[in-house]
């Protein structure tokens, strides 16, 4: 299934978070309204793929030559997984198996492969 849905990685909060409104944090919670608005489901084992869009101050050539390659640049892939996780599960203990891959891409979006 394919989603296109940019992915937004779980980011660190603090109490704080709860009257300062951080622009991360506001990304974050309208990330997690976008995934449940969506009906987003996860099954285990599951291949999940991050498609980061590459940035629009990029030549062509570099995003021709970028298209479809790993994404070696934060954010880490344990911090979109965990943002994901968290966005479609309250409770994740039951999910066992995921492969998780970032690669570039000129659209965002995130696929989700059930085995």
């Amino acid at each position: 299934m394919i989603y296109k849905i940019t992915p937004v990685p779980k980011c660190r909060m603090t109490r704080s978070d709860k009257w300062k409104k951080r622009e991360i944090v506001l990304r974050y919670f309208a990330f997690k309204n976008e995934i449940k608005t969506a009906g987003v489901k996860i099954k285990c084992p599951a291949k999940i793929t991050f498609q980061i869009e590459m940035p629009k101050s990029w030549s062509k050539k570099k995003k021709l030559a970028h298209d479809g390659k790993p994404h070696l640049q934060t954010p880490d892939i344990d911090n979109l997984l965990k943002g994901l996780l968290d966005a479609v599960y309250k409770e994740d203990s039951h999910i066992w198996s995921v492969w998780a891959i970032k690669k570039w891409s000129y659209f965002p979006q995130i696929e989700i492969e059930e085995f």
